[in-house]
């Protein structure tokens, strides 16, 4: 499947300035916004500020400089947020999903760092 981009999707409308959100991270590869429909007491959407569709787009295409930054983003983030086990925190979930199996619904690369409560088992066996 090929990794088109649509750039009116809700993600790219953000960065772009025509949606607002509630930051929480940005820096000059990377934005972080709380979710507004939060699964957990701490719900973060991490998103790179180019145009990739998926983890795997990401990680084929995107620069070192990129991935560095979004990956760094990540980990102040859970750490900003009390989550990080190396500063002591509860744990996290990090959760991307890609294409219709997966559970996409935006189709711009995303992550979700979840927590502040027990999460429970990540998916149900079949």
């Amino acid at each position: 499947m090929p990794h088109t981009y649509d750039p009116t999707n809700v993600f790219a409308r953000i960065l772009r300035g025509e949606i607002p959100n509630k930051t929480v991270m940005e820096t000059p590869h990377t934005l972080a916004f709380h979710d507004i429909a939060p699964l957990a007491p701490q719900h973060v959407l991490v998103i790179p500020k180019g145009s990739y569709v998926t983890f795997d787009h990401f990680a084929a295409e995107a620069s070192a400089d990129e991935i560095v930054d979004f990956h760094r983003t990540c980990a102040q983030i859970c750490a900003d947020l009390g989550l990080s086990i190396g500063s002591g925190g509860p744990g996290y979930r990090a959760i991307t999903n890609a294409g219709g199996h997966g559970g996409q619904e935006v189709p711009h690369y995303h992550l979700h760092l979840i927590g502040g409560r027990p999460l429970g088992r990540m998916i149900e066996r079949a």
